[in-house]
């Protein structure tokens, strides 16, 4: 095994042991990158010399945290001072911050190696990067979190920072084959990270296994990572939406959901709120009109640079009203309370990540039409690879938790990794 392929936990276990150097762990994946990165395109910046200087340095620091020395990639709407953040803008050519965001500041707190800035879709939204799905190039790696599911899924780097307002962290997970978290809304503060919506905006995490999740959880919001014993309680909801997903994703569901029942997993079908249809349908009530005043400037100062798929939906958020916004915001306030009730008879949901394998459209980021009601209701989320898709590309099950079970839900991801390796 090369040794950008170790998972984050095995590299930082190594690296505490002696027998790697963080500057070691670096080259690897600086190589892999230079050998694979023309066709994935998943890195906006990499300065290289800056990257070793910053590994040998952290060779000779004293241990800072369990995932000292251990790289990450930084979505390109996360600030760094030291790195140019461009949102992939026109308007942001060059610019560069000059503070971190508070999570790249808890990385680097944390003796982890700050490798580069990850593609983002423009402005983190619907407009397709140059990034490509590392498992087929024709094929779409989602959005908006592109670069870090393309960099972590192809072993360029093992842990990489998203960000999740609609379905930008678990749909591009799903559709790479990457481990991914949308946590909690508000665990990990989001200070210095480019507003789109923020009743909805979350900073995710992208890794190769549930363990390195829970690792860099543990640094970016103080939580300890959670063992989780006995028979899970699994509520399996396949959402209002269910025909929408096709028929490889409904039977890779259905057999995920067997496998754990055959582990000794307790199964039950489970429904969502009456009235949760309008989460599926009518996200955009709330992210369309957040996002329109949060790009206010850009929009009315710099519109001839926008591209026209983010100016046709700034424009559909400037005309939605304050008072469908205020009551879509009061449905999903009854619908997180009803939730919330619901989930106390069981551990996690099992649903769908995404309604497909990766779209062959270089034109669309894909469908987040099973991300974004989690997001609305701010729970979180773990996708787990499993399964092929007709095309052999990745699929992938979604669990979801309770509000504030972020821990929990990685050890049960865990488990579910462990039931579903086919």
């Amino acid at each position: 095994m090369r040794l950008n392929e170790l998972s984050a936990a095995q590299a930082a276990r190594r690296i505490e042991a002696g027998e790697i150097t963080v500057e070691a762990l670096a080259k690897a994946c600086l190589e892999h990158i230079g050998e694979r990165d023309e066709a994935v395109r998943a890195w906006a910046y990499i300065d290289r010399d800056a990257v070793l200087a910053q590994a040998r340095a952290l060779d000779r620091a004293p241990r800072a945290s369990r995932l000292h020395g251990v790289p990450f990639g930084i979505k390109d709407i996360i600030d760094t001072a030291d790195l140019p953040t461009e949102y992939n803008s026109r308007i942001y050519q060059g610019h560069r911050p000059k503070a971190d965001a508070a999570c790249v500041t808890l990385l680097r707190q944390a003796g982890c190696l700050i490798l580069g800035k990850t593609v983002t879709t423009e402005f983190a939204n619907n407009h397709p990067s140059q990034t490509r799905n590392p498992h087929n190039p024709a094929h779409t790696p989602g959005g908006s979190s592109s670069g870090s599911a393309a960099a972590v899924a192809d072993a360029m780097v093992p842990l990489a920072l998203g960000t999740q307002t609609g379905g930008s962290v678990i749909r591009p997970a799903a559709y790479c084959g990457a481990f991914a978290i949308k946590p909690s809304f508000g665990a990990i503060n989001r200070a210095g990270a480019k507003f789109l919506a923020e009743s909805l905006d979350t900073i995710g995490i992208f890794s190769r296994s549930a363990e390195d999740l829970g690792l860099a959880l543990e640094v970016l919001t103080g939580r300890t990572p959670s063992a989780v014993s006995g028979k899970p309680r699994i509520g399996l909801c396949r959402t209002p939406r269910w025909a929408v997903a096709d028929a490889s994703v409904q039977k890779n569901l259905e057999d995920a959901a067997r496998e754990m029942a055959k582990a000794g997993a307790q199964l039950r079908d489970f429904e969502l709120p009456t009235g949760s249809e309008q989460l599926f349908d009518r996200h955009k009530v709330i992210m369309t009109y957040e996002t329109a005043r949060a790009l206010g400037w850009e929009y009315w100062n710099h519109g001839e640079k926008l591209s026209p798929t983010l100016k046709a939906r700034l424009d559909g958020g400037w005309a939605v009203t304050r008072a469908d916004y205020d009551a879509m915001r009061e449905h999903v306030r009854r619908c997180r309370r009803e939730l919330a009730e619901s989930m106390r008879a069981v551990d996690f949901l099992l649903t769908p990540s995404a309604p497909s394998e990766a779209p062959a459209s270089l034109a669309s980021t894909g469908d987040p039409i099973f991300n974004r009601a989690w997001t609305l209701l701010g729970v979180p989320c773990v996708t787990v690879p499993c399964g092929k898709g007709p095309k052999g590309l990745p699929l992938a099950v979604q669990l979801v938790g309770a509000m504030d079970t972020d821990m929990a839900l990685i050890g049960w991801a865990a488990m579910a990794a462990g039931c579903l390796r086919r």
